[in-house]
């Protein structure tokens, strides 16, 4: 039987983007148009025409993400699957027809460099025991990818790991693996797993060392796999949990409320050729062998070298293979946890910028598909976009002092008889920043409509639900500011050549001191201060439509304590805001993680599997690349 027979079918994909462009393309000419129609007004200056060339990008990156959220809210509100269109049916989980006499084996693998132990036994261990009644079809066992580089810490992995084996003999069985070298980093780390235990295993599941994943979940990916063998990757959404502090809450609980449907809305367009998130995700072993073999990049850190983000770009070499990579959002059981504070976040994002930055240099790759390099572009105009709307507000703001301390000539000749008065189109302006506040809301207030109506009780009831959705909107927009000015700092830092360290982040949560929070944001409270004063002297009316950013800015260093407190996210869960169903209805990888004992006598583990060696090709993006999907396809259907 051909394998076309089990592969996912997604009627009308061509049609589906084709609409989602008109609409995009619609809304997006009619806002850059109406920008046109307020600069226009009395004439057009090259300073109005660099704002309104920033505004098109940053207004047709707002569209993108409004329509993604208004397709995602109808296929969950109607309870549809955004792939096959087919709407699903609540009951016990079904698996899905796969040819016979399947089998398969499956390793769940970690890699961690330098990370905290105790976490790394935990959540494995707990992932591990929750996945209780395998089909006799199936196997899975875990490995430890280490490339730590700290000697006490390698000690300290070889002796928990070796009790965490003797815990789980007789459940799963747990390798480990120490590499001395940290070269290539995590895509490092899993290309050697690959290449010396790769043909053990039929898929591997790629989990961080902050991963949770319920057994439900991972079956329910291993027979996906199985079904379909034309599959290469499966992403889940990966919710954060077990977070205690303001900001961890707040992401949390906007996490768990927008995420499933924003990934509903995107994987309805993305189709087979949906992104990959690094972890959380299944993989078909051979094809990530085959294909997935990374380059280093021409040139010099930070944007040449090893690739950082290496993970859309594994999703995109196996898309260019003819490889499926779909997401799929209809699975519970998916957890990840997340810096605890303003700072450690945007130290994640330091490296997550540079690494989307590399992704520009890839656009013109040979053979991707079109698809692969919207998710490299929009990738980096994620940070991008911090960068021209500072810009915007700078360069508006610096017109706007100079149009209220230079007096306006309305006699431009000297036979003139009436004044060339300037035409101000009120009544373009409000609608115009109505409809784009409306935009940029309206994913929040979709994703509300939906917790009303389905989980309510698992935020807390319907009016703790509103009041937390209310919270979390108004610290989004205080710490908006704050996030665009630190993303644009670190796009410059990019392109002017700085590189950054790519170490183990932290992750448990913390409060920060008073002086930690001022040494980081005084500047930003000071260049606050000095824009407020300045809009408020010459042009209060201005100085009035920039209060969100100004305030954010002043506010910085509070925020940044206050919101790493640890008793003010306890108090706001005792009060019932902010709470998530990973809180009032934890699955029992949650419920029953626990930090064990740990060891204290040295003790060595178990060795892994005998090496079954083989070669994992490096890709190339600039020679000609001869397999395309259609070949590949036409090989797979014979």
């Amino acid at each position: 039987m051909s394998s076309d027979t089990y592969a996912l079918k997604v009627p009308g994909l061509r049609l589906r983007r084709l609409c989602l462009g008109l609409a995009i393309a619609a809304t997006s000419a009619l806002g850059i148009w109406t920008m046109f129609r307020i600069l226009h007004a009395g004439g057009i200056t090259p300073v109005e025409i660099a704002i309104l060339i920033l505004f098109a990008v940053t207004f047709s990156w707002i569209t993108v993400s409004f329509w993604s959220a208004v397709i995602g809210f109808l296929l969950n509100l109607c309870n549809i699957d955004p792939l096959s269109l087919k709407r699903r049916t609540p009951g016990p989980y079904h698996p899905p027809v796969r040819p016979e006499g399947t089998h398969s084996r499956t390793a769940l693998v970690m890699p961690i460099h330098n990370e905290d132990v105790a976490r790394v036994v935990a959540g494995l261990e707990a992932t591990c025991r929750d996945i209780t009644q395998l089909p006799s079809d199936m196997a899975v066992e875990a490995f430890v990818l280490s490339d730590s580089t700290e000697a006490d810490v390698v000690a300290h992995e070889k002796t928990q790991i070796a009790a965490l084996q003797q815990r789980l003999a007789g459940h799963i069985r747990i390798h480990y693996r120490h590499r001395d070298s940290n070269a290539g980093r995590k895509a490092g780390n899993l290309g050697d797993f690959c290449q010396r235990w790769g043909q053990h295993y039929d898929f591997m599941l790629v989990l961080d060392a902050d991963s949770l994943m319920s057994g439900d979940c991972i079956i329910a990916l291993i027979d996906e796999m199985m079904a379909n063998p034309r599959l290469g990757l499966v992403q889940t959404i990966p919710i954060p949990a077990r977070q205690d502090s303001l900001f961890g809450r707040a992401n949390q609980f906007a996490a768990a409320l927008y995420s499933p449907m924003l990934a509903t809305g995107l994987s309805f367009w993305h189709g087979t050729a949906a992104n990959y998130y690094g972890h959380n995700a299944i993989i078909r072993v051979a094809a990530f062998t085959d294909h997935c073999g990374l380059p280093e990049l021409p040139g010099k850190p930070p944007l040449g070298g090893d690739i950082h983000s290496h993970d859309f770009v594994e999703a995109a070499l196996l898309r260019r293979a003819g490889w499926q990579v779909r997401m799929r959002t209809d699975l519970t059981g998916s957890f990840e946890e997340m810096p605890s504070h303003i700072l450690d976040y945007a130290k994640r994002d330091r490296r997550w910028v540079q690494g989307n930055l590399q992704h520009l240099r890839l656009l013109t790759g040979r053979g991707l598909h079109a698809l692969s390099r919207i998710h490299f572009l929009c990738g980096a105009l994620a940070y991008l976009t911090s960068l021209l709307w500072l810009v915007i507000l700078t360069i508006s703001t610096l017109d706007a002092l100079v149009r209220a301390l230079i007096p306006p000539n309305f006699f431009t000749s000297s036979y003139q008889l009436f004044p060339n008065w300037p035409i101000a189109p009120p009544n373009l302006i409000m609608p115009l920043l109505t409809g784009t506040l409306a935009m940029l809301l309206m994913p929040k207030l979709l994703g509300l409509i939906l917790g009303l109506l389905r989980e309510a009780p698992a935020y807390g009831g319907r009016i703790r639900l509103t009041l937390s959705m209310l919270l979390e909107a108004l610290f989004s927009m205080l710490i908006a500011p704050l996030m665009m000015v630190f993303h644009s700092r670190f796009v410059i830092q990019v392109i002017s050549g700085r590189t950054v360290p790519w170490n183990a982040q932290a992750r448990e949560g913390r409060a920060l001191p008073w002086g930690m929070a001022w040494k980081h944001t005084w500047v930003l409270a000071a260049a606050g201060l000095i824009w407020s004063l300045a809009t408020w002297t010459y042009t209060r009316d201005f100085w009035l439509w920039l209060t969100p950013v100004w305030l954010g800015l002043i506010l910085a260093a509070l925020l940044v304590r206050w919101s790493s407190s640890l008793s003010i996210g306890r108090r706001l869960r005792r009060a019932g805001l902010l709470l998530v169903p990973s809180e009032t209805q934890p699955p029992a990888v949650i419920a029953e993680m626990h930090y064990p004992d740990p060891a204290t006598e040295a003790a060595e583990p178990a060795s892994p599997p005998p090496e079954l060696p083989k070669d994992m090709p490096i890709q190339s993006f600039t020679r000609r690349w001869n397999k395309s999907p259609r070949t590949f396809l036409k090989r797979q259907r014979n």
